[in-house]
């Protein structure tokens, strides 16, 4: 049999894509650090021709926000925000107006730290963001804003950069982004002086992994650490299932074409530099709160995920909230078994999705799964900021009491 041209010239062009995607494989087996530029995409700023010392550039009132730096255990430097909530800044926009502008060497000096540090009803939100981009990139911005809209006086906002992120130096890693989250915690508590039991852990995509990470980090810490809650979106499982189906920008594959090999599959996963198993690292959090006999501890995790993510399935919150919900029980429990339980537990909110509530005498494990919102859009919703009310009301019932 003859082969016709077109044959050859596809039977070729399959060989050629074949033997470099298995290059690109190998390449990243012999030189982890190219793990770190693919998986992690820090080299994709996303605000070319901007400057993120200028955040009025993203649509923030002057001086309304503090570009400065924040220091690791490990020597890198972190670029960091500091958000002031709209109605706090409104009261003192004279005063805010007077300062210098810009990124500043001493953050002390500032009156946007001296309002949170003085106020002892001041809340704060720990915000890690997602792959790819720096603080400011796509949707983020507009977060901030949802984070302080159901107490506008009230949640101030710190967000960072990871390592080797916009004007942060360093590469990142998984060891190296919980230094990160753990330099910016130390900052709150030590520098702005805001106790756990005022701060919410808040963590899109990536940094959903980072959040657990650093929990899990401060639950185990001697004293243990509580804050007053986690709110995590559009989380991963863990790296190994997600790249079993993760895109880069939903187009580009990196393990999902060896999905039906699943011995390849497990053979190139072995060789992942960062793995962030966040679903076992949830799941020990849970048990240890929820083992200690002193009764101290407490906790409140909210997991929301859109059914239209097509970055990553939603069903990677699933497996988180089952391994969450099993770790309160000491025998565990099923995935089967809680799939029956939540049919009776289930609020249905029609076109907006659905949720399910799952309280101990400890804490409280929420699932919310939207109709609408893909990986980044949400983050504009009201589901968030009213997750990060629901998130601090659970730590003091009678914070925003004056909000309906």
């Amino acid at each position: 049999m003859v082969l016709t041209p077109l044959v050859k010239f596809l039977g070729i062009a399959i060989a050629i894509s074949t033997l470099t995607y298995f290059g690109i494989l190998s390449l990243m087996i012999a030189f982890p650090v190219l793990q770190s530029y693919l998986f992690y995409l820090h080299r994709v700023t996303q605000t070319w021709f901007k400057d993120l010392n200028v955040p009025e550039q993203f649509g923030f009132l002057h001086n309304q926000v503090t570009p400065f730096f924040i220091s690791t255990v490990d020597g890198e430097r972190l670029h960091a925000w500091h958000i002031l909530p709209l109605g706090l800044y409104r009261r003192h926009q004279d005063e805010l107006l007077a300062q210098p502008s810009g990124l500043t060497g001493d953050m002390t000096s500032r009156l946007a730290l001296q309002l949170l540090r003085d106020d002892p009803e001041a809340r704060l939100v720990i915000y890690f963001h997602g792959t790819a981009g720096t603080l400011a990139s796509g949707y983020r911005a507009n977060c901030y804003r949802n984070l302080y809209s159901c107490a506008p006086d009230k949640i101030h906002v710190i967000a960072a950069d990871y390592r080797g992120y916009g004007y942060s130096s360093g590469i990142p890693s998984e060891k190296g982004l919980l230094i990160d989250a753990i330099s910016l915690v130390d900052w709150a508590m030590q520098i702005a002086g805001v106790p756990p039991s005022r701060i919410v852990i808040f963590g899109q995509s990536l940094g959903s992994a980072v959040a657990i990470s650093l929990s899990h980090h401060f639950a185990f810490h001697a004293p243990p650490v509580s804050f007053a809650g986690m709110v995590l979106v559009a989380s991963f499982s863990d790296v190994a299932t997600l790249m079993a189906t993760y895109r880069i920008g939903g187009i580009i594959p990196v393990l999902s074409p060896l999905a039906y090999f699943p011995r390849l599959l497990s053979f190139f996963n072995s060789f992942l530099a960062s793995t962030w198993l966040s679903k076992d690292r949830i799941a020990q959090f849970v048990k240890l709160n929820e083992d200690d006999g002193a009764g101290r501890r407490k906790y409140h995790i909210t997991l929301i995920h859109a059914e239209d993510d097509t970055v990553i399935s939603f069903s990677h919150t699933e497996v988180l909230f089952w391994h969450a919900v099993s770790a309160t029980s000491p025998l565990g429990k099923s995935c089967e078994e809680l799939e029956r339980e939540k049919l009776t537990l289930k609020t249905n909110l029609g076109a907006g999705g659905w949720s399910v509530e799952w309280r101990t005498e400890r804490g409280v494990i929420r699932e919310e799964i939207i109709k609408y919102g893909e990986h980044d859009k949400l983050m504009a919703y009201p589901t968030i900021g009213i997750a990060v009310l629901r998130a601090f009301r659970a730590a003091d019932p009678t914070f925003g009491t004056l909000i309906r």
